[in-house]
């Protein structure tokens, strides 16, 4: 059908194509990468006890600020590529290996953050920005994955990356502040399976970027 169609016409589905198909791996891999719903009982152990004023406040401080992370790294990715030498095909190598180390470590139950670790941290405000905002939201899979989608895209590939970030960071606040009714209706084995699954898809996604950088080296495309 689409032959039948003027090139220029073809030519604008097809980019429209590629830009939706972008836009959900964007946020399949930062979904599976930065699950709200796996991350919610560290945030609930952090905030057992808090007062209903003070946990709407962190919780919105740490979905604030994670997304200001990985946008920053996001926007100054080309900047730092060029400032320290990188080039794309070592980066994606190296990011989707590290990707693939996460998910390889969340299918055999070690996660990519330890609540126990996490729990020893007193609870005041603080919290918001560590250990909730990074590693538990903006950790070094999020950035990686995040900085290897746009290390070879123009700005508005660079949008859809920090919009779909900014959806994932809307996600955790709203999983956060249902915490308790999504714990009860759910149940922590169910949230533990659901991350075992994002584990895989995190691998995969790795894989993937592993295997882009060692084609990009072969075709001699990048800087």
């Amino acid at each position: 059908m689409l032959i039948l169609l003027p090139l220029n016409l073809r030519s604008k589905i097809d980019v429209m194509d590629h830009i939706i198909a972008f836009t959900i791996t964007v946020f399949t891999g930062f979904f599976a990468i930065s699950n709200p719903i796996a991350n919610l009982p560290v945030n609930m152990s952090l905030l057992q006890g808090v007062d209903k004023e003070t946990r709407k406040r962190i919780n919105q401080r740490s979905t604030f600020t994670a997304f200001m992370i990985v946008a920053i790294f996001t926007i100054l990715g080309q900047i730092i590529f060029k400032l320290f030498g990188l080039t794309i095909p070592a980066f994606k190598i190296t990011g989707g290996i590290l990707i693939f180390i996460i998910g390889f470590d969340m299918l055999h139950s070690k996660g990519t953050t330890r609540t126990k670790d996490l729990g020893e941290v007193h609870v005041d405000e603080d919290i918001a920005i560590s250990p909730l905002a990074t590693p538990l939201i903006a950790g070094p899979g999020s950035i990686a994955t995040a900085m290897s989608f746009v290390s070879d895209q123009n700005w508005l590939y660079m949008g859809i990356v920090i919009l779909m970030y900014g959806l994932v960071c809307f996600m955790h606040y709203v999983a956060f502040s249902m915490g308790d009714i999504i714990i009860r209706r759910i149940g922590y084995n169910i949230i533990a399976v659901i991350g075992k699954i994002m584990g895989l898809i995190i691998a995969v996604i790795g894989t993937g970027m592993v295997i882009q950088g060692i084609e990009i080296v072969f075709t001699g495309d990048y800087f």
